[in-house]
């Protein structure tokens, strides 16, 4: 990772050593974060999402309960159960309680799934509006702030957020 950002920043300083001998460089940041919770469609699919997540939430406390039930149940009678009884409670016990970590599992795949699926065209449609502002304004590079990209410094007057979440209020026109 480090070496990823050490040769970005490399690059950078050369592109902008051979622009800056051309003409003036021009640098702008935008925080993708922002644009995106912005968006009308961006927080229909989160609701969409949370929905989804809520539903699985529920099932997996109900079996959770059930579960820790049917343990507290165990406790109080294992004292008075046989030891291959006792031995076949425990496995019950622990095959339900694997099930269930495996069914968290599983949804926990799902939902980044539905996460990638829902949330991609809306990234896509910010990535394409981020450009369009970029070319407008003649940027030569554009940082995102959201990211892992260092950026120490960042003068307001170069944010260009606002103008990539008007663009994309206005359909993209």
């Amino acid at each position: 990772m480090k070496k990823a950002i050490i040769s970005t920043i490399a690059i950078l300083f050369v592109a902008s050593m051979a622009i800056a001998q051309q003409g003036a460089l021009k640098i702008g940041f935008v925080n993708s974060e922002k644009i995106i919770t912005e968006l009308p469609e961006a927080k229909e699919s989160q609701q969409k999402l949370e929905g989804l997540v809520k539903g699985w939430q529920d099932e997996i406390e109900g079996r959770a309960k059930a579960l820790q039930t049917k343990y507290e149940e165990y406790q109080k009678q294992a004292n008075m159960l046989n030891e291959s009884t006792k031995q076949a409670k425990q496995k019950e016990l622990i095959d339900e309680e694997q099930k269930l970590n495996q069914y968290r599992a599983e949804k926990q795949q799902e939902l980044a799934l539905q996460r990638e699926k829902i949330m991609k065209p809306i990234q896509d449609k910010v990535y394409k509006a981020i450009e369009k502002v970029a070319k407008d304004k003649k940027l030569s590079f554009v940082f995102d702030k959201a990211t892992d990209v260092p950026l120490l410094y960042a003068d307001p007057v170069f944010d260009y957020t606002p103008d990539v979440v008007i663009y994309l209020k206005r359909g993209g026109k």
